[in-house]
């Protein structure tokens, strides 16, 4: 797990102009004839926010690694650069399980994790985290070693090497789906739950095999591999049967920081958007590549340069986010509702103001 902690006294000075400038947002406060001082009513205690003001509350925020966290890179490089953080602490975790945790505790207020874990956080802890974006479409790849992989059921009788993270976690759920949507029993594929770097070495060193992976691993394993082919996009295969887009990643808070902060919130979530549309623009995408490398969002430069297009970065809010994630949870919770907590999330769980 990578940490970046961000304060006043160690950043650098301006950020070079770009296309994103929301961490310099400014605005002419409406006048009100006086502000709110500590002593009255509902006043809070200042010494925790720059300025004393609510609307400069810097949020604590985790990234996965990987495709979930590519869209916040020049987010995290604005804040870094510029004269004032937009950002608390931000943290690149590995797992999901070390975000979830990160949310229970209250260490973390916003985080990017899984759409499934989204809604198993959401049941498991009884409303107190709220969904605020869908900001990842389908990432998922099969590759083969080899030409005999042409549809879902020419895994029939396979073996088949998947991460193991993806297990529990939406990636099994989507391939059983799919799996059965095709005719074959998920029973029916061996599946060898392997880290991503096992499954590379393994595709390597041997003369055929089949693997499961997201961007950017199957991106590095294509590119270091010239024999290793992408025999399937799972989003295609997806859309092919469910006829609703393949939602794998969003933008969680804690119910709590969004009813205490809401400005704050509502500030991230527009330094968040210009933070994706930087990244996903084809213009920007070398110096997109190097910011994914510069955090160990992926691991090198070259990785994010041929991934970042595959990412399927998007952001997706408010009534649209919704409806897209509750058509994506009730083909979950029909193939296996253990994948989303149980049950489908209330409407208090999607962040609509």
């Amino acid at each position: 797990m990578k940490r970046f902690r961000i304060s006043a006294a160690l950043l650098s000075a301006a950020l070079l102009i770009s296309l994103f400038s929301g961490c310099r947002r400014t605005q002419t406060p409406p006048d009100t004839g006086s502000q709110p001082s500590a002593s009255q009513p509902g006043a809070e205690d200042s010494s925790t926010r720059p300025g004393g003001a609510e609307d400069q509350y810097l949020p604590n925020v985790m990234f996965l690694s990987g495709p979930t966290g590519v869209g916040a890179a020049k987010l995290m490089a604005d804040s870094e650069e510029a004269d004032s953080p937009c950002l608390g602490s931000v943290t690149i975790a590995a797992a999901n399980d070390e975000v979830t945790a990160a949310l229970n505790s209250g260490e973390a207020d916003i985080a990017a994790v899984a759409t499934n874990m989204a809604a198993n956080l959401y049941n498991k802890t009884d409303g107190k985290i709220t969904m605020l974006a869908v900001n990842t479409l389908g990432v998922l790849y099969i590759l083969e070693k080899g030409d005999s992989v042409q549809r879902m059921a020419d895994l029939r009788g396979r073996t088949l090497y998947a991460p193991s993270n993806a297990r529990g976690a939406n990636p099994e759920f989507i391939l059983s789906h799919l799996l059965l949507q095709n005719g074959v029993d998920p029973g029916e594929v061996e599946i060898e739950w392997r880290t991503p770097q096992e499954i590379t070495t393994a595709m390597v060193s041997g003369e055929s095999g089949v693997c499961m992976l997201p961007v950017p691993a199957a991106t590095a394993l294509l590119l270091k591999d010239e024999g290793v082919r992408q025999a399937l996009d799972l989003s295609e295969e997806w859309d092919s049967v469910s006829g609703t887009p393949l939602a794998m990643g969003c933008l969680v808070a804690r119910t709590d920081f969004l009813r205490e902060h809401p400005e704050a919130a509502e500030r991230f979530l527009e330094q968040y958007r210009a933070s994706i549309d930087y990244m996903r623009d084809p213009e920007n995408l070398e110096e997109a590549a190097q910011l994914a490398a510069r955090y160990e969002i992926t691991a090198s430069a070259a990785i994010a340069g041929a991934a970042i297009p595959q990412c399927n970065l998007t952001f997706i809010t408010g009534e649209e986010m919704r409806d897209t994630i509750q058509n994506y949870y009730t083909v979950l919770m029909a193939a296996d509702p253990v994948s989303i907590g149980g049950s489908l999330p209330y409407d208090d769980f999607y962040y609509i103001p």
